[in-house]
This record gives C-alpha cells, sequence and structure tokens, in this order.
C-alpha cells in the first residue's frame, strides 16, 4: 500500500516525504538533498505520416493531439530543424485541454508549426 507523501523538516532541510527524511539520515553528510538539476533525453523513433525526403517536408496528419503528442512535434523539429512540418489537423479548434482557451492551431502557431485542415 502506498502512502501519501508528507513534508518533514529535519534541521533545516525539507524532505517531501518521511521515507526521504529517513533515507537522509543514514547516509553521510556529503550528500546534498535536491540541490541539482541534471538534464536527460530519452531516445524515440518517429514515423512520419506523409515525408518527402527532397524536398525535406513533413506531412502529420492528427485527429486527437494529447500532450505527448505535442511533446513529440516539439522534440521532432528541435531534432530536424531542416525539415518543414505542416500538421494537418481533422479539426484545429479542438483545445488542448479541457479548461484551457488554447485550440490546436493555437498551439501550432504559438511553437512555429505550419498547419492546415482538409474539407469533409
Amino acid at each position: 500500500m502506498i502512502v501519501a507523501a508528507r513534508r518533514t523538516t529535519i534541521g533545516s532541510t525539507t524532505y517531501r516525504s518521511v521515507f526521504e527524511s529517513r533515507v537522509a539520515q543514514t547516509l553521510p553528510a556529503r550528500f546534498a538533498y535536491e540541490t541539482v538539476r541534471l538534464s536527460y533525453t530519452l531516445q524515440h523513433t518517429y514515423k512520419p505520416d506523409f515525408i518527402d525526403e527532397v524536398a525535406k517536408e513533413i506531412v502529420e496528419a492528427k485527429g486527437e493531439f494529447d500532450s505527448a503528442d505535442r511533446t513529440k512535434m516539439l522534440a521532432i523539429k528541435k531534432a530536424y530543424p531542416e525539415y518543414k512540418i505542416t500538421i494537418v489537423f481533422q479539426n484545429p479548434n479542438i483545445k488542448i485541454a479541457k479548461d484551457s482557451k488554447t485550440s490546436y492551431s493555437d498551439w501550432a502557431i504559438k511553437h512555429g508549426f505550419e498547419w492546415t485542415t482538409i474539407n469533409r
């Protein structure tokens, strides 16, 4: 059973949980608690819906455009800046989250993606 974390302070350090404070008490004083942020990269592959490798153009068709898709598209754009990426939205007016004012098309514009839609 997992118990909800409860912040705990020992001396001048506030730990995110009782368990972390217990671990801290077992470590030598040379260990600092949450003082550094380390960047990391995850390796994935991407299979574009449509690609013209000669013209360096990608067309990605999106009905649903969830957070994972948005993160992926930003990573692709960063990794392959030489490609022109156009996202074709089934409905560009859908909001990216239930309580957001940002639509799929707004997101694309904000992040420098070309976008379009097709009429049914």
